[in-house]
């Protein structure tokens, strides 16, 4: 067996066991460089990655390793240091031009709208985007047919702009002659005032029915704006009966957006609606890794593992404390500790948003369509057990409010009966995909 073949069995093994994530930014740019005295020896694209491996998943890499070649007693891991500067470069031209362009928005293409760093190479996938992220590729293969309309939703920082212009720049780059165009709801709400004030309503209709692919973001202005939701309902029908693909994100389900009428809902219900919730822990290190090599910044595994654990928030979250630390490691002149991130974090990371229980109680129960009342009464009704469950299951991990209170606040229950329920939620959770889905989804409302 040669080492390519080699690697790539034990690759496979390796992928069943780790998250995709931390496949993709670890294993990615890896290959045994030789093989000597029952050592392998393999070539990893820099030391964050090495001390990564070496420190994380070393009995992950050797077991499989030891499974097809019986001789194979150890593994070493060494920088490839041709492929470490070329990256380092990179990450020196990207990190510079980040710099000199306050705004991403500076490299907009003027034509299409489409920001080029949007691209599905630089979106880090993981459990909390899998599914939006496998909606948009099935768009990308069949634009006009699979999952027409797309409607991506989530709370702000999750990755729904940067997906729904990555399918853009997908299509636009594989298909030239397709027009694409991508725009906030704002705008499109901007240039139909400005036709009907103009009378210039006949020019605006055909400027956007010209498009193969529309992609319009933050559905949710059009809350209360009944001639904007006229002129898009009307531009949807002539798209969709066309085969043109449309793409749709928004705060929150379309279902939740108040003033939004019923014949959108049940058009944007006509394709496919997938949330993006925030990002697990696992996601979490993929993310902060990433953004921390392509800045260039040096943390170590102990480092990212406690901002993952520390740091809740969302993407732009993460992405902002790595910005935070650039500067204080180029300020120091060293790596920093996990004590240093401690104090820097305490002095610049936001502070969790309060909720009041009644809120909660109030989206779960709208959520689920029952009254508010039954949440505190004794009943045992099916319908109202489990979003009971719910709500004590995010009061405890979401607010950290402990057992007791929760109970007292609910109709006086024992304390025992909020930790059952507690652990009953956690237990389904492992294996109910559409009841991790919906929690996602009232921690989106939660969170608005």
């Amino acid at each position: 067996m040669d080492y390519k073949q080699l690697w790539q069995g034990a690759l496979l093994e390796i992928e069943s066991q780790v998250s995709k994530p931390t496949f993709s930014t670890f294993f990615k740019d890896t290959h045994i460089v030789k093989i000597e005295d029952g050592t392998v020896v393999l070539s990893v694209s820099n030391a964050f990655t090495r001390d990564w491996l070496r420190d994380k998943f070393h009995n992950t890499i050797l077991r499989p390793l030891r499974v097809l070649d019986p001789s194979i007693h150890a593994v070493e891991y060494v920088v490839n240091k041709e492929e470490a500067k070329r990256k380092e470069e990179k990450n020196m031209n990207d990190s510079l031009g980040m710099r000199e362009l306050p705004l991403p928005e500076a490299q907009v293409n003027k034509e299409d709208n489409l920001n080029p760093r949007y691209t599905f190479e630089t979106f880090v996938i993981g459990p909390f985007n899998e599914l939006a992220h496998a909606a948009a590729q099935a768009v990308i293969k069949k634009p006009g047919i699979m999952y027409n309309p797309l409607f991506i939703y989530g709370s702000t920082g999750h990755g729904k702009t940067h997906l729904i212009q990555a399918i853009g720049n997908h299509i636009k780059n594989t298909s030239p002659s397709k027009k694409v165009f991508y725009m906030t709801s704002e705008k499109f709400g901007q240039d139909c005032m400005n036709a009907l004030q103009n009378q210039k309503m006949s020019v605006f209709k055909e400027k956007y029915r010209k498009y193969d692919v529309l992609i319009m973001d933050d559905i949710q202005f059009f809350s209360e704006k009944q001639k904007f939701q006229e002129e898009l309902f009307h531009l949807f029908n002539t798209l969709y009966d066309n085969n043109k693909q449309i793409i749709f994100s928004s705060d929150k389900h379309p279902h939740f957006i108040q003033g939004l009428e019923e014949r959108l809902k049940s058009r944007f219900a006509a394709g496919m609606i997938i949330d993006i919730p925030q990002p697990d822990q696992e996601s979490r290190i993929a993310i902060l890794t990433k953004k921390a090599l392509a800045l260039g910044v040096s943390l170590s595994p102990e480092v990212i593992d406690f901002l993952a654990t520390t740091i809740n928030g969302n993407i732009r979250d993460l992405e902002g404390i790595i910005n935070t630390l650039l500067v204080h490691v180029e300020l120091k002149g060293k790596d920093l500790s996990v004590n240093d991130v401690k104090n820097i974090i305490k002095h610049t990371a936001k502070p969790k948003k309060t909720v009041a229980i009644k809120d909660i109680v109030k989206i779960v129960s709208d959520f689920y369509s029952i009254e508010e009342e039954s949440i505190y009464e004794k009943t045992r009704r099916k319908e109202v057990i489990k979003p009971r469950q719910i709500i004590m299951y995010l009061l405890r991990e979401d607010f950290n409010i402990s057992y007791p209170s929760i109970g007292q606040k609910l109709g006086g229950r024992d304390h025992t009966t909020v930790i059952h329920s507690c652990e009953k939620i956690k237990e389904d959770l492992k294996g109910d995909q559409t009841l991790g889905h919906e929690i996602g989804q009232i921690r989106n409302l939660l969170s608005v």
